[in-house]
């Protein structure tokens, strides 16, 4: 039985992303640390509003972030969900087929070594999944809707992932 080529779900992004809020130093080294991981340059995430408790103006970099796409986001992906034991929650999925999850430390990564310079730091991890035909709603000319029967589910998404990445998924 033939299945549907555009019903196959895919990777689409992995975005790797570290807040240091006013703090220069943790974001110097978070902009080491994403380097170190995946041998691409980050770049540092902006602030656009001010929030005058939180010391924020705009203009000021508050965090690095990076997003590896195609080839590169699914050889990484597996270590990354390594790193938290392949196991993710319920409602770390989103209901249009994304999942996002925290790295408490970055030494838990196999292959990472811990670097002093650096210390203990962590990272989120976000991972967007895609369909044949996405395209539809980014693109300049006619952009449309996804119809709802070829948006991915959360249980489409968390189907995908355990079939997979060979991931559990559960409340802890």
């Amino acid at each position: 039985m033939k299945t549907n080529q555009m019903r196959k779900i895919r990777i689409e992004k992995v975005t790797l992303n570290i807040g240091a809020g006013k703090d220069q130093a943790r974001l110097e080294k978070g902009l080491v640390l994403l380097r170190s991981i995946t041998n691409t340059t980050p770049v540092k995430t902006i602030t656009n509003k001010r929030i005058q408790e939180w010391g924020l103006r705009p203009g000021l970099p508050i965090g690095c972030k990076l997003t590896l796409r195609k080839n590169k986001a699914t050889k990484i992906l597996p270590s990354l969900l390594e790193a938290v034991d392949n196991r993710l929650r319920e409602t770390q999925f989103d209901e249009n087929g994304n999942m996002a999850f925290g790295i408490h430390e970055y030494i838990n990564i196999p292959g990472v070594k811990y670097d002093p310079k650096i210390g203990i730091m962590g990272l989120e991890v976000c991972i967007t999944l895609e369909r044949p035909g996405y395209r539809i709603k980014r693109r300049r000319l006619l952009t449309r809707k996804i119809p709802t029967k070829h948006r991915i589910s959360k249980q489409e998404a968390i189907n995908f992932m355990t079939d997979q990445f060979k991931i559990k998924v559960g409340e802890e």
